[in-house]
């Protein structure tokens, strides 16, 4: 028999040019490296283990949120991110069509899950648009007070992702993929940023009073990354944060004393575990915890804010007719402590608006527009007093505040009067620090069906996002199962240079 091995596909002469009697001996030599490699590791020979992971420049184990300045000069600080959950209608708030409103009622072939395509009938918006300011952007009557504001936006028309459902969608948006496991663009800013105010979270999360997100946690997470970068969640009914006071009026230098007690354990168990995130992460969470006993309270109490500024966010006006529709109070809160929380030094903060099914949320299955009537009313108020605020106070040019949905909603009818979920072409718009105010980038078709001029994938405004808070998005990475991990992955993103100051 020979020596030698042949198989289809390679060379005649034998499999890689070895023998059989060669690639035993090199496999042999090989496994003894690899048993020398485990005794040398186990009597400490090569010290220290590489793990996953990294501890950036300027910071240690032990205050993982120390602050850092951005690689290069940038004016946005901090971010604000108006996360509406459920798809908002582009072609019923931003992006007109007038020629949608023509073919009313015409029948047209659409792609309505991923390679799917039938026909369908068209469905014109029922809003009347018109143009606002000196850069006459479009903007309809279903956000009245933010019409008076457009020319501080930029507002993307010409947006794409790759998912029809919403967790997936949302995953995407808010980690840059489509799986669970990745951190979220809240987590990337606290690790490369830090926070301002080692007494308050770097990064927090506000949901609607009628639910959170599908995939719930995973969009707020710091999947692989250390969990101190995850973000904390601010219940929106009751106490903010569970379990902040104590059970009984203990005395504060002996719950001090409990603390660095609790935590020095932890430090003694850690040091045996190096890398265990999780256990860095609870010494973290104790000591942030003490402090945010005296200052959650005062940063959350809305209470000092004036008559006028609370008016300004609609904190007490009635709640509109429909029965689904909370008014803008409890949206209005939320955006108010956004802003007492960035002033305070937290990085960054998303608010969910929309939570629980269907009409609950932005998902307009049933009828478009008794969808607007419910949720416009919510936000439009509060977040035009957002941005009058952040200017007022001279926060807004350090401000980056950005608003949209996991995607958009389709030209076509659903049932009649609602529309189905949109990736392929839907809007976002951002303010503030280093964005250009008052224009629109990109274009949808003519029916506002899918993007056509200037498209542009999520990973892009990612990148832009990255960009605005003075980060080089091909730089800012975490290293991770053998590779320099990324929000826009390894597909070639680039920001939106168009929009940005």
């Amino acid at each position: 028999m020979s020596d030698r091995s042949t198989q289809p596909g390679t060379p005649t002469g034998g499999f890689c040019g070895r023998t059989r009697r060669e690639f035993l001996w090199e496999t042999g030599a090989g496994f003894t490296g690899v048993a020398l490699a485990a005794l040398l590791d186990r009597d400490g020979f090569f010290g220290g283990r590489a793990l996953g992971g990294s501890t950036p420049p300027g910071r240690s184990l032990d205050r993982p949120l120390a602050p850092l300045p951005a690689p290069f000069p940038t004016k946005a600080k901090r971010c604000i991110f108006l996360f509406m959950y459920g798809g908002p209608s582009q072609m019923d708030l931003f992006d007109y069509k007038p020629e949608l409103q023509k073919r009313h009622g015409k029948t047209v072939n659409v792609e309505v899950r991923r390679g799917f395509v039938v026909p369908q009938t068209l469905l014109a918006s029922k809003r009347r648009f018109e143009r606002h300011g000196q850069s006459g952007q479009w903007c309809s009557d279903a956000l009245p007070c933010i019409a008076r504001h457009m020319d501080k936006l930029a507002v993307i028309k010409s947006l794409q992702m790759d998912s029809f459902a919403h967790a997936s969608a949302l995953i995407q948006m808010n980690s840059g993929r489509v799986l669970q496991g990745h951190p979220c663009l809240g987590s990337w800013v606290n690790y490369g940023l830090g926070t301002l105010n080692e007494n308050l979270p770097g990064f927090v999360v506000m949901l609607d009073p009628r639910g959170g997100p599908i995939a719930g946690a995973a969009n707020w997470m710091s999947g692989y990354m250390p969990a101190a970068y995850q973000g904390t969640v601010l219940r929106s009914t009751g106490q903010p944060i569970l379990n902040l006071a104590p059970a009984s009026r203990i005395d504060r230098t002996w719950q001090r004393a409990q603390v660095e007690t609790i935590n020095a354990l932890n430090a003694e168990h850690l040091a045996t575990r190096p890398g265990y995130s999780e256990l860095q992460a609870r010494i973290s969470a104790y000591e942030l915890a003490f402090q945010l006993q005296s200052t959650a309270p005062e940063a959350l109490d809305l209470s000092v804010e004036t008559q006028a500024t609370q008016e300004l966010y609609g904190l007490h006006d009635p709640k509109p007719p429909h029965k689904l529709s909370l008014g803008s109070g409890p949206f209005g809160r939320q955006c108010l402590i956004a802003r007492r929380l960035i002033e305070r030094g937290v990085r960054f903060v998303q608010i969910y608006h929309g939570g629980g099914h269907n009409d609950e949320n932005w998902d307009a299955h049933s009828n478009v527009d008794i969808n607007l009537q419910i949720h416009c009313p919510e936000i439009d108020k509060p977040i035009a007093g957002l941005l009058t605020d952040l200017e007022q106070r001279g926060l807004l040019d350090e401000t980056l505040v950005i608003w949209g949905g996991e995607f958009g909603r389709q030209a076509v009818s659903q049932a009649g009067l609602g529309r189905d979920h949109n990736p392929k072409g839907f809007t976002y718009w951002m303010a503030g620090g280093g964005i250009k105010p008052g224009i629109s980038y990109g274009e949808t078709d003519e029916i506002g069906h899918e993007a056509a001029v200037n498209t542009r994938h999520i990973r892009d405004l990612h990148a832009t996002i990255l960009h605005t808070m003075g980060f080089d998005h091909r730089k800012l990475s975490f290293f991770h199962n053998g590779l320099n991990q990324r929000l826009t992955g390894v597909i070639e993103a680039e920001p939106i240079h168009e929009i940005l100051a």
